[in-house]
């Protein structure tokens, strides 16, 4: 799938929404969305039952490269996904929320 085929969709247009973190588990811990599910991108293919059955889902990670990679992934498994444009910075970047389990809040 070109890269341009990849549906898109805003931080804001995703925030409320259930959304899927394929970022690595220190960026996770650094902050995430309140409302994601963390599965790293390396991990999901072996964990697709544990995908948020939500539809359309919106994906993310910190830029939104790995994300546009499980995206695609994951349309060729018939799921129905979207990439979140800029990932986490830009979520960040509109004030949205963000969470940590780790104290302050902040991201890699």
């Amino acid at each position: 799938m070109h890269p341009h085929e990849i549906p898109t969709v805003t931080p804001g247009q995703a925030s409320g929404e259930v959304l899927l973190d394929v970022r690595e588990h220190d960026e996770w811990n650094a902050g995430h969305a309140p409302q994601a599910v963390h599965i790293p991108l390396f991990e999901l293919p072996g964990r697709l039952a544990e995908v948020p059955a939500h539809r359309p889902l919106s994906v993310v990670c910190r830029v939104g490269g790995r994300s546009a990679q499980a995206t695609a992934w994951l349309l060729a498994q018939g799921v129905e996904a979207r990439n979140v444009e800029g990932g986490m910075f830009a979520w960040a970047a509109q004030a949205l929320p963000v969470v940590s389990d780790a104290g302050q809040a902040r991201i890699l």
